[in-house]
């Protein structure tokens, strides 16, 4: 669900395991975006160019990760803007083909993480920017599924159930701590109101427009949530 990196020795995957597993979804974000950063990173040893480098580290990403989240942004565009009823949305979002709200979304979508890693990385904050953003958008998540009733009677998002509580609150606390020994007290406390921001937004939005949460609205929330923090965390330095 969050990556494409193969995991030997998991022959029994059950959907309703994915539900115990959000508190570590903040490690896996680390994880990936460490590994993202490491081409980044010598590519800008290189050419000591902010621009290349974030590009460079969002390409990692879009390999680790096999776009998933960008797929979920780019559906949920296209089903909230392009159908007038909740079923028709639901069945845009599973359609395979993309529209001309997704493109959009995508375009800005990416276009504003190169501008805002670039900023950050004017200011030397570029690495630590890009991991916040994987950190706490991944345990936002999980939010969204524990207030949000899935939006189908099948899928992903209704196999895997609700998370307990107890498993979202370790997540978001793990990811706080993270932050916290990475950017400092006050980079911390703009990302968490922030990342609370995005997480309110897209389930008010989510709620509005099909009545719960899919995959795609929490692939959304990832990307949503990235938005807002690097937002937050520019305004700050």
């Amino acid at each position: 669900m969050l990556s494409r990196v193969p995991v030997r020795g998991i022959d029994d995957f059950r959907a309703e395991l994915i539900a115990r597993s959000v508190w570590s979804w903040p490690l896996v974000g680390l994880l990936l975006a460490g590994f993202a950063l490491l081409p980044a990173m010598l590519v800008y040893t290189l050419t000591a160019n902010t621009l290349i480098f974030a590009i460079v580290a969002l390409a990692g990403m879009v390999l680790l990760t096999g776009s998933m989240h960008e797929d979920g942004m780019a559906d949920c565009a296209d089903g909230f803007g392009g159908g007038f009823e909740r079923a028709r949305k639901l069945e845009i979002m599973r359609d395979s083909h993309i529209g001309t709200y997704g493109v959009v979304a995508l375009i800005l979508c990416f276009g504003l993480r190169l501008i805002l890693l670039s900023a950050a990385g004017d200011a030397g904050q570029a690495a630590i920017l890009f991991l916040v953003m994987a950190i706490v958008s991944r345990a936002a998540m999980p939010v969204v599924m524990h207030v949000l009733p899935p939006a189908r009677a099948d899928g992903l998002s209704q196999g895997a159930g609700r998370p307990n509580l107890m498993m979202v609150g370790l997540g978001v606390s793990l990811a706080a701590i993270l932050a916290l020994v990475l950017s400092g007290v006050l980079a911390t406390l703009a990302i968490l109101l922030s990342g609370i921001l995005a997480v309110g937004l897209v389930a008010l939005v989510a709620k509005w427009q099909i009545g719960g949460q899919t995959g795609d609205v929490l692939g959304a929330t990832q990307i949503m949530t990235e938005l807002f923090i690097g937002i937050a965390f520019i305004a700050i330095l």
